[in-house]
């Protein structure tokens, strides 16, 4: 599941794995692989899932998805 969440160091909504599924807020359901990620970024369907204009910091996402063992 992903979360939006506003990170004021970069001024854009920064997306954060919701392991336990208990975060508030509007989430987004991806398969947990980075090809699954990699097609939603190239279609722009996570900012549409999410309600959200403009871009968006997915860099804790792609660090999840490639922690070994998860």
């Amino acid at each position: 599941m992903l979360e939006p969440s506003d990170d004021e160091r970069r001024g854009e909504p920064r997306v954060v794995a919701d392991v336990r599924a208990s975060l508030p807020g509007r989430g987004a359901w991806i398969h947990p692989t980075s090809a699954c990620l990699e097609l939603a970024v190239r279609r722009r369907a996570v900012p549409r899932a999410l309600r959200v204009a403009g871009p968006l910091d997915l860099t804790g996402i792609r660090d999840h998805l490639e922690q070994p063992g998860r």
